[in-house]
Parts: C-alpha cells; sequence; structure tokens
C-alpha cells in the first residue's frame, strides 16, 4: 500500500483532470515548458517506483532463491518490461509536447530574427519577436495575426501571401477573422510615411532595410496591420507553405465544400516534375496536402480573384482545425508535433493556450465573421496610372467604417471620431 498510494494518487489527479477539463485541455497544457518538464520527471520517477515497488514485492514473496528460479524471474522481467513501455510510451508523447513547445513558441528576442531563404524548408529559428502590444486584462479582445510565409524553391525572398487576422472577445465569446488581400500597395505607414510596394514583401522589405524599420521584419508588419485595422495586433502565428502541406497530409486531408469550379492551367506550386494546372469542381472534396495547397493559392480561373482565394484559405483553416480536434488523431500526435516543430512558429504565450480552446470550443464556426478586404474595402485602380502592374488601395473611410462596425470602442477610428460618423475620404495616393 505505501508504495502504491503515489501512484494511485498520480492516477486520481490525472483522472480529474481529464474529467472536469477533458483530454484536449490537457494537451494543450503540455505545449508550457514547465508543465511538460515536470510531466516527464514525474513520468520516469513513477515509472522508478514501479520497479522498485515490484522488487521489492518479489523478494518479500520469493526470497533471494526466486531472483534464481526461471519462471519467477521471467515473469518480473515481462512485467518490468510492460512498465518500461508504459512509461516510455506517454513520456515520448510529453516529450512530444515538450519538444514541439520549445520550438514554436518562440522567444522575446527580437534581435534573432530573419526572414525564411528561398532555399529555407523550415522556419526553425528564423521567427522571434517580443509582442507589440498585449491585452490589458484577461477579458480584452485578443488579436492574433495568422500568416503563410512562402519561402519554396525558386524564390529569393519570402512572401506572405496569406495575412489573416483572427479577433476574439472574451466576454461576448465573438470572433472575426479578417483577410489583407497580399495586393494591396501604396498604404500608409503608422509613422506617416507611405509603403509603395505589396503588403505581402512589407516583411521582406523590413528585413532588408533595418534602418527604416527598427521593429524588425515580423514586428513591423504586425503593427502595420493592426495600423491599418484599427486595433493592437497582440501576437503573430506563421507557418512555412511547405510545413502546411506536410500538417494537412499528416491530418489525413481536410474536407472542403468548394463553392464555384476551380480550372487553373497556369497553377505550378506542385513542386519540379508535376504538370502544371489545378481543376475542382463546384462540391464537397477530401483534399490532401498538396491540393489544399492549391486550394488556397491558385486565383488563375477565369472569374476568380485574390479575394475568392482569401475566403478559401479561412475555409481550409477551419475545416483544418475540425480536423485536428477529432479524438482519432491522438495517434498521430507526434509525427504532428514534429512537423509543427518545424514549420510554425508563434509569439502567443504558451500558458493561455488552454484558455484560447476553451474560447474556440465556445464559438460556433457558423457564427465567426468572416471578411475579405476586397471592395468596397479596396479597390483596383486602372493599370495606367500604376505602370501595369495589378494592386488594390484601401479606401481608408471604409475600412474605418467597418473596423468600427466589428470592433466598437476598440477601433481607434471610433476614438478619432468620438464614435460619431466618418468623414467622406477615397483612397490616399
Amino acid at each position: 500500500m505505501l508504495y502504491g498510494l503515489p501512484v494511485v494518487a498520480v492516477l486520481v489527479v490525472l483522472a480529474w483532470r481529464l474529467i472536469v477539463d477533458g483530454p484536449a485541455r490537457l494537451a494543450i497544457d503540455l505545449f508550457a515548458p514547465t508543465l511538460s518538464q515536470t510531466a516527464l520527471i514525474l513520468i520516469f520517477l513513477l515509472g522508478l517506483w514501479r520497479l522498485i515497488a515490484m522488487a521489492d514485492a518479489f523478494t518479500i514473496a520469493g526470497g533471494r532463491r526466486a531472483w534464481r528460479s526461471p519462471r519467477p524471474a521471467a515473469l518480473f522481467a515481462v512485467l518490468a518490461m510492460i512498465v518500461v513501455l508504459v512509461h516510455g510510451v506517454i513520456g515520448f508523447y510529453t516529450w512530444s509536447f515538450y519538444d514541439a513547445g520549445a520550438s514554436i513558441f518562440v522567444s522575446s528576442n527580437p534581435d534573432n530574427l530573419e526572414v525564411p531563404s528561398a532555399t529555407s524548408s523550415d522556419i526553425t529559428g528564423e521567427l522571434s519577436a517580443t509582442p507589440v502590444a498585449t491585452p490589458k486584462t484577461a477579458s480584452s479582445r485578443i488579436n492574433v495575426l495568422l500568416t503563410g510565409i512562402d519561402s519554396s524553391e525558386g524564390r529569393n525572398h519570402a512572401l506572405n501571401d496569406t495575412l489573416i487576422v483572427v479577433s476574439v472577445d472574451p466576454v461576448t465569446k465573438a470572433a472575426t477573422m479578417i483577410s489583407f488581400p497580399r495586393d494591396i500597395a501604396r498604404f500608409p505607414l503608422w509613422d506617416g510615411r507611405t509603403f509603395t510596394g505589396k503588403i505581402n514583401s512589407l516583411m521582406t522589405h523590413a528585413s532588408l532595410h533595418p534602418k527604416e524599420f527598427p521593429d524588425g521584419p515580423i514586428n513591423t508588419l504586425v503593427k502595420e496591420l493592426g495600423y491599418l485595422l484599427g486595433v493592437p495586433i497582440h501576437y503573430y502565428a506563421a507557418i512555412n507553405l511547405d510545413g502546411f502541406v506536410q500538417m494537412v497530409d499528416l491530418a489525413g486531408g481536410v474536407t472542403i465544400d468548394n463553392p464555384q469550379l476551380i480550372n487553373d492551367p497556369s497553377y505550378g506550386g506542385w513542386g519540379p516534375g508535376h504538370p502544371l494546372g489545378f481543376y475542382l469542381t463546384p462540391g464537397k472534396h477530401h483534399l490532401d496536402g498538396q491540393n489544399a495547397l492549391a486550394y488556397v493559392r491558385s486565383r488563375k480561373t477565369a472569374g476568380d480573384n485574390d479575394f475568392n482565394r482569401a475566403r478559401r484559405q479561412q475555409q481550409v483553416l477551419l475545416a483544418l482545425e475540425r480536423k485536428m480536434a477529432d479524438p482519432a488523431m491522438v495517434a498521430r500526435v507526434p509525427s504532428l508535433l514534429r512537423a509543427a516543430k518545424n514549420t510554425i512558429r508563434t509569439s502567443f504565450p504558451s500558458e493561455r493556450l488552454g484558455e484560447m480552446l476553451d474560447l474556440g470550443s465556445a464559438i460556433e464556426d457558423g457564427s465567426i465573421v468572416q471578411r475579405v478586404l476586397g471592395p468596397p474595402y479596396a479597390i483596383h485602380p486602372p493599370t495606367s496610372t500604376t505602370g501595369g502592374v495589378y494592386i488594390l488601395k484601401l479606401d481608408l473611410a471604409k475600412l474605418a467604417q467597418l473596423s468600427i462596425t466589428l470592433f466598437g470602442s476598440d477601433s481607434r477610428y471610433y476614438k478619432a471620431t468620438a464614435g460619431g460618423p466618418l468623414p467622406s475620404a477615397s483612397p490616399s495616393p
């Protein structure tokens, strides 16, 4: 009983956590290094404790002679192997969370920030930054930038072709997803300057011109999107698109409902040796990683555009979230975490993950407000005025009104007008 009490106590605590919080919350909490380290030590000590208890009981029951008897010794060896195997498997899962969490959740060192190179297959160690702002209280709105970084083979620079701001209100349990099309250009910076390039190149430009952008690449992007949207962005989560393919494949693919025909004969994002083109009929489809990537990247279908592509990106993110929540994913957790370790970086604090899981569980997919900053919030000026380059220019007055509609008094535009009507304005030159 003396040997058994510690093991029983741990099992009771674990069972209580599983009943009250559920397995998903317990797994999320393991991303916190302090908890996963403590769990690893406890798993090792409990395994050792059980082996000592078994050896003691074996000696008491059979004496020293029992160790020299083939059958009892063989039985002990089998039972000991079972204990080692069980604790080894549990320890492996726990180590997977610790190892992934140590890489995914970046350190607060803004000087250690580089944009992924063209030959980089992952983003290990390349993104780390302090939050530009943090929520004032636990009940304050949380704004996170989700960005996909395209640094695939053949590029000499990295591009943020996916820019989605997710905003969650912990009080009302409301969520909003806002996509910035990559072709937005000639927009005002928070310091009064104007950036003439496209928004998907801002992070790379900031990396190449550190004197002009002392905040660093990722903080520059985070600060600018928050400035345009009218609410501070507190954290970011970045994923390399090559890693996106691997994550979807490991999850067993995603199921989407394609709203319209996609026939893009020029799509070439498959990698070397693969024929050009991507074709997908309307309706429900189960997509593997490469096809899911094509679904969120293709935009050359007649009548298609970057706004539809942004909507598809939001759709696939929600589909992947639903797939990850499937209990059948448990067996694939170590593989998923290894892939995530090499492809995902976030400045979101790991200790708040459980809270975000609870919030996410309380929000229905159908209640998430989804917006893409295409017309009327951004318009395409005649190419004769842009040197033949396709760009989008923001209508700042309409964007300000959207910000007030979505975020109310949290929006800086609301504060600037004291809640009154906004003056009419056209896109800045």
